[in-house]
C-alpha cells in the first residue's frame, strides 16, 4: 500500500472553536481590568485619534456603564466585518502604519488583534458607534453573554446597522460597555487614571494624543485632561541619552537641586564591553537594537518631600503619591506603553531585589520615573507577551535589561557623588582621631597660663563643636555603609566555613592518594594529583580572601608572609582572566617579609588586580600591561611601598579623590566597595593608599605601604 492509499483511509474532521473562546481568551490574555481599558484606548491611538474621552456613566434603565469616545478615523462597514469582527486579525501586521488626512504617519501599537477581547472582559454587552470620514455611521451591538452560552461559533453573530440620523462626531468611534462585571470604586478608578497617565511616551512632545477622564456618573461632569504633576519634569537627578546599535551608551547626567537655580550637566558614556561582562555569553556587539532613555530620580525622605512641596506649591503628601503613580521604568514602543501595564509589574527590571542584595547607595523603584523608547523597526525581537505583562525571553531582551541596569547603576553612582559625601575620603581610623580633644585641651591650658578670660575660650570650644558635629555626621553616614557590609560579612563567614570544611576533606583525600600511588610510575597520575593539590590550595586562599569581610572573630596571622609570594599567588588565582584578556604581567622574585595577615593582604591585592583587569579591556590587546613595583626606599625603614601600575585608560581627574569612597563605582554592576575595603585594610596597618593618573593612554597607579616584619 503506497502513501496515497494510506492517506485515503483517513477521514477529515474540521477544527472547531467553541464560543467560550471569547471568555477564556479575555480572561487569560487580558489579565487585568486596567489593562483591558488601556488596550481599548490604544485602539483609539491606532485609529490616529488625537483625543480620547473616558467616562464612567449611569443610565436609569441600563445601570452603570463605561464610555470611551475618540476622534480617530473610525471604521467603515468593510473594516467592521473583515477586521474588527475577526479575532487575532493580521491587519495591523500587514499595515503597521496608519496615516492621517494631512499625510502624517503613526506606527500602530497593537499587532495581535485581541483588543476587542478587552471589551468582553469588562462587561457583558457592548454598543459601538463608528464613522469613517465621509462614509455613513454604523451602530454595532454585541451580547457577549449570548455568544458565550452558544454551542456553535458560526452562530456567534454581531448586530450591525446603518445609524439613523447624524452622530455627534464627524469621524471616530464610541464604545459603551454595559453590565460591567466588576464594580469600579474610587480606588480602582484612581489606579486606572494613574496608569492612563503613563500610556503615551514623554518622548512625544507635540501633544498628538490626549486622554480625558471622568469618574463621576453625573452627566454634566466634564472629563478633565490627564496630566502629570509639574515637578516630575524637573527631577533632582536625571540621566538621559541614547544606546546605539552596538550597545554603547552615550548620555547626559543632570543634577538640579530644587532650592538652587544652577544645575550640573556631565556627559557620560558606557561601553558595551563593560556591560557584556555580566552576560553568560560574550557577544562582540549587542543585538537588541538602538533605543533612547530618560531616567529621573528623587530623594524621597521627609525633608526632600517638604522641599519639593515648597518648590512647586503642592501638598507634601502628593509628592510620593505622584512619583508612585509613575514609578519604575516604563518601556514604550513607537510612543505607546509596552510595559509595565499594572502596579505588580513596576519592578520588572529587579531593582528592588538588587537594592536589598547589593551594598551601596542604590535607588529603589519608588524613587525612579524612567522612560525607554524602542521601535518595532529597530527592536523587532523586544516583544511583549500576549498578556502584556512581560517581555518574551530571548537573548535580545537579556541584553536590553543589562544595558538598562548599567544605565541605572551609572545614575546611582553620579547621584551618590552629588549627595553629602564630605569626609568619605578619610579612613574610619582617621575619622575617630578627629574626635580627640587633646588639641582643645592644650589650647585652653595655654590660655589659662596667660590668665585669659573664660570668654576667650569660647571660639576654641565653638570651633571644636563644629568639628565634632561634622565628624559625627560623617561617621553616621559611614556606619550606614558598614551596617550593610554586616550582611556581606555574614555571607563571607558562611563561605569561609564551607570552603575550609571541604578543603580539609580534599586535602586528606589527596594525601591518602599520594601514599597509595607514591610508588606508581604513572606520571599522568602525579600531574593530576599536583593539579588537585594546587586547586585545593587555591580554594583555601579564596577563603582567606573572604576573611577580612567576615566577623571580627577572624584572627590575624602575622607570621611569615612574603609580599612577592602573595602577589604571585594572587596573579595565579586570576590567571584565567589574565589569559582571556591577554594582559602582560610581571612576576617578582625578591622576598620581602611583611607583618600583614596573608588573607587580608590577598584581599588588598585581588581588589587592585581585578580593578586593573577590568579597565584594561578598554585598550587594544597588544597594549595591556599590569606591573607590580616594590619600593624599599621609604623614609620609614620599617615599611615598604607597593605600586600597582597598568596601561589602561587611567582615572579621570574628578574621580582621583573619590575612588576609595563607599558606593562610588564606574562599573555597570559594581557595588563600589572593593577599593573601600582595600583602603580600610591598609589603614588598619597604619598605612595609606593613594592613586594617580598617568595621563591619557598611560593608565593609572595605585600605591600603598605596609609594615615590614623585622
Amino acid at each position: 500500500m503506497n502513501q496515497r492509499q494510506v492517506e485515503e483511509q483517513f477521514d477529515h474532521v474540521p477544527i472547531q472553536v467553541h464560543p467560550r473562546v471569547f471568555e477564556a481568551l479575555g480572561a487569560d490574555l487580558v489579565t487585568n481590568d486596567v489593562v483591558a481599558v488601556i488596550e481599548l484606548v490604544k485602539n483609539a491611538y491606532d485609529a490616529f485619534a488625537h483625543n480620547v474621552w473616558l467616562s464612567f456613566k449611569h443610565d436609569p434603565v441600563q445601570g452603570d456603564y463605561l464610555e470611551i469616545t475618540d476622534d480617530g478615523h473610525g471604521m467603515s462597514r468593510g473594516t467592521i466585518e473583515n477586521a474588527w469582527c475577526t479575532v487575532a486579525t493580521p491587519s495591523k501586521q500587514t499595515h503597521p502604519y496608519v496615516e492621517s488626512i494631512d499625510g502624517r504617519k503613526r506606527r500602530v501599537s497593537g499587532e495581535k488583534g485581541l483588543g476587542r477581547l478587552s471589551a468582553a472582559r469588562l462587561g457583558r454587552r457592548l454598543e459601538m458607534l463608528t464613522k469613517y470620514q465621509n462614509n455613513p455611521p454604523w451602530e454595532v451591538k454585541i451580547d457577549w453573554s449570548a455568544i458565550v452560552s452558544g454551542n456553535d461559533i458560526s452562530q456567534s453573530l454581531v448586530q450591525i446597522r446603518k445609524l439613523p440620523g447624524t452622530p455627534a462626531f464627524e469621524a471616530g468611534t464610541q464604545l459603551r460597555i454595559f453590565e460591567l462585571k466588576r464594580e469600579w470604586d474610587k480606588k480602582r478608578k484612581d489606579n486606572l487614571k494613574e496608569n492612563l497617565g503613563r500610556l503615551v511616551s514623554p518622548f512625544e512632545l507635540d501633544d498628538e494624543f490626549n486622554i480625558y477622564f471622568s469618574d463621576s456618573p453625573n452627566t454634566e461632569s466634564k472629563p478633565t485632561a490627564i496630566q502629570s504633576p509639574e515637578f516630575l519634569s524637573y527631577p533632582k537627578y536625571c540621566f538621559f541619552g541614547d544606546v546605539d546599535e552596538h550597545g554603547n551608551v552615550q548620555g547626559t547626567y543632570q543634577f538640579r537641586p530644587i532650592a538652587q537655580e544652577t544645575q550640573k550637566c556631565v556627559n557620560e558614556s558606557i561601553k558595551w564591553t563593560k556591560i557584556l561582562e555580566s552576560l553568560p555569553e560574550q557577544p562582540n556587539s549587542a543585538s537588541c537594537g538602538p533605543f533612547s532613555f530618560k531616567i529621573r530620580a528623587w530623594d524621597i525622605g521627609p525633608d526632600d518631600q517638604r522641599e519639593i512641596a515648597a518648590g512647586f506649591e503642592i501638598n507634601k503628601k502628593n509628592v510620593r503619591k505622584a512619583i508612585g503613580a509613575h514609578m519604575g521604568i516604563s518601556v514604550y514602543r513607537d510612543n505607546v506603553l509596552v510595559l509595565p501595564k499594572t502596579d505588580g509589574g513596576r519592578d520588572w527590571l529587579g531593582l528592588d531585589l538588587r537594592r536589598i542584595s547589593k551594598v551601596g547607595p542604590r535607588l529603589s523603584t519608588n524613587q525612579i520615573v524612567g522612560h525607554v523608547q524602542i521601535t518595532a523597526a529597530g527592536n523587532p525581537n523586544i516583544r511583549d507577551t500576549s498578556d502584556r505583562e512581560r517581555l518574551v525571553a530571548c537573548r535580545e531582551v537579556t541584553e536590553f535589561k543589562e544595558i538598562l541596569k548599567a544605565i541605572v547603576y551609572r545614575l546611582e553612582m553620579k547621584r551618590s557623588e552629588d549627595r553629602e559625601t564630605k569626609g568619605l575620603e578619610k579612613s574610619i581610623h582617621n575619622l575617630f582621631e578627629e574626635l580627640s580633644a587633646d588639641e582643645l585641651f592644650e589650647n585652653i591650658t595655654s590660655l589659662s597660663a596667660k590668665n585669659a578670660k573664660a570668654s576667650d575660650a569660647v571660639p576654641l570650644v565653638s570651633s571644636f563643636k563644629k568639628s565634632l558635629d561634622s565628624t559625627r555626621q560623617t561617621i553616621q553616614q559611614r556606619l550606614v555603609y558598614y551596617s550593610r557590609l554586616a550582611t556581606v560579612g555574614s555571607i563571607a563567614e558562611m563561605l569561609i566555613h564551607e570552603i575550609r570544611g571541604r578543603t580539609t576533606v580534599f586535602g586528606s583525600f589527596i594525601k591518602f592518594v599520594k601514599r597509595k600511588l607514591l610508588s606508581s610510575s604513572d606520571t599522568d597520575v602525579e600531574v593530576e594529583i599536583h593539579h588537585a593539590s594546587n586547586a585545593t590550595d587555591a580554594l583555601d586562599r579564596l577563603a582567606n580572601t573572604f576573611a577580612p569581610l567576615a566577623s571580627r572573630r577572624f584572627r590575624r596571622r602575622l607570621g611569615k608572609t612574603i609580599l612577592e609570594d602573595r602577589i604571585n599567588d594572587c596573579l595565579s588565582l586570576m590567571q584565567n582572566e589574565i589569559k582571556a584578556k591577554q594582559v602582560e604581567c610581571n612576576r617578582l622574585t625578591s622576598t620581602t617579609p611583611v607583618a600583614v595577615d596573608p588573607g587580608e593582604l590577598d584581599a588588598i591585592l585581588l581588589n587592585l588586580i581585578s580593578n586593573s583587569l577590568y579597565w584594561l579591556s578598554d585598550v587594544p590587546q597588544d597594549q595591556r600591561k599590569l606591573e607590580f613595583i616594590i619600593d624599599h626606599s621609604t623614609p620609614n625603614q620599617q615599611r615598604v611601598t607597593v605600586r600597582v601600575q597598568d596601561t589602561g585608560p587611567g582615572i579621570a581627574e574628578e574621580y582621583l579623590n573619590k575612588v576609595f569612597w563607599p558606593g562610588v563605582t564606574l562599573k555597570p554592576s559594581g557595588i563600589g566597595m572593593g577599593l573601600t575595603v582595600a583602603s580600610e585594610l591598609v589603614a588598619s596597618y597604619n598605612g595609606s593608599i593613594y592613586t594617580k593618573a598617568l595621563g591619557e593612554g598611560n593608565g593609572a597607579v595605585f600605591g600603598f605601604d605596609l609594615p615590614l616584619r623585622l
